[in-house]
């Protein structure tokens, strides 16, 4: 598989010139200064990856070219966003960046709690707990209902929390789950915002009355009016599975185990409408098998993340490390390039270590860990490549 890594931009402070040093042959990254919804031009596309290429580098895949709210709960906006989208990725088909990893997650992507949880070597790893969740939920969010959502356990930690949290650690949990996660990857909140909580819940009331299978139309709606761009210009369109992969805030998330990705390629039977195959987001439902999920759909990425979950009790979660955890990742190494040794993958996150922490990069984005992942992985790779050469000798 093509070796890609996650790029911020210009405005990176881990550089072009520093990923060619460590092996990455491909890029990820997006035109991140457009606003949600504009237009990206040729023009801007383009000087972008004449940049990228002049370091020896080539851009392999957008991540994101970001589906608008509107679209997702179709508002009255949706055939101009939808319009803008498919000339964007007209644009993008005719500078020859060919892949599109998106996401359907309604108001809020991808969830932590905290995004430097210790382990006992001194490096930390982004973590999610279901009771610091549910503190937001019930106590800062004060959304009605949402005691129905959380166990009776969950519940009782959330009023021993309530007792002994301090209002930084309220500031700092509301930055984890809906600013600094967000903000870096054309979220709908960045930081510096003001009243993030008040904004939130604007965005909230947007999907009243919108539920799972409405959710799933909008998403064929949208697939099946950006197909036949996809076609005349050879774009490939993946989808990012729901991270977590579970209900939360009483929003939809129709991307989370082998039913949904199943109904999606069905919903939409095309080969530009395809998976990105994360193994992270995945393994950190208990429900999921990422090995099985790989071998029935190895047909259908056009992308790989590969990271990994331990599953915790009461539904916590923490990002192993890219040797150990739920995603098996040898295993899916071996499935990927025995059948599809073309795909681009990245390594998705990375613990932060040696620094990083100083350096002000984006949370899980490091540059020691994930460092250190992709040289795990190019083992793996490696390993599995010598394995095939000697079952063909």
């Amino acid at each position: 598989m093509e070796k890609t890594w996650r790029w911020f931009g210009r405005n990176d402070k881990i550089t072009l010139d520093m990923l060619r040093q460590i092996g990455v042959e491909g890029i990820v990254t997006a035109l991140h200064d457009v606003p949600n919804g504009e237009v990206w031009t040729l023009e801007a596309i383009t000087d972008l990856k004449e940049h990228i290429e002049s370091y020896g580098l080539r851009w392999s895949v957008v991540e994101s070219l970001p589906v608008c709210e509107a679209i997702k709960y179709a508002g009255p906006e949706r055939e101009q966003l939808i319009e803008n989208y498919k000339e964007s990725l007209a644009n993008l088909g005719r500078a020859g960046v060919k892949t599109v990893c998106y996401n359907f997650m309604p108001v809020i992507d991808w969830i932590r709690t905290d995004l430097y949880h210790p382990w006992e070597d001194g490096s930390s790893s982004l973590y999610f707990d279901m009771a610091r969740f549910a503190y937001f939920d019930l106590k800062i969010l004060c959304r009605a209902g949402a005691e129905s959502d959380y166990s009776p356990e969950v519940l009782a930690k959330v009023e021993e929390l309530d007792e002994t949290i301090t209002e930084a650690e309220k500031d700092d949990l509301i930055d984890s789950i809906i600013v600094k996660t967000q903000g870096f990857v054309n979220g709908n909140i960045k930081e510096g915002d003001q009243a993030p909580v008040s904004i939130f819940r604007s965005l909230l009331a947007k999907y009243e009355g919108i539920d799972r299978e409405q959710l799933q139309e909008n998403m064929k709606y949208f697939l099946n009016a950006v197909m036949p761009v996809c076609e005349e210009y050879g774009m490939n369109m993946c989808v990012h599975p729901d991270d977590p992969p579970f209900q939360v805030l009483g929003l939809p998330r129709i991307v989370t185990c082998e039913e949904d990705i199943e109904w999606m390629l069905s919903a939409v039977d095309n080969p530009h409408n395809g998976l990105t195959f994360c193994a992270g987001s995945l393994s950190a439902g208990e429900h999921n098998d990422v090995v099985r999920m790989a071998e029935r759909f190895a047909s259908r990425p056009h992308f790989v993340h590969l990271r990994s979950c331990n599953v915790l009790p009461d539904g916590n979660f923490i990002e192993a490390s890219h040797l150990e955890g739920r995603g098996h990742l040898v295993d899916l190494v071996r499935i990927f390039e025995r059948c599809r040794p073309d795909l681009p993958m990245r390594v998705d996150h990375g613990r932060t270590m040696l620094g990083d922490e100083k350096m002000g990069y984006n949370p899980g984005y490091s540059f020691h860990g994930r460092m250190l992942a992709l040289g795990q992985v190019d083992g793996m790779m490696a390993v599995v490549r010598d394995e095939m050469k000697n079952v063909r000798s």
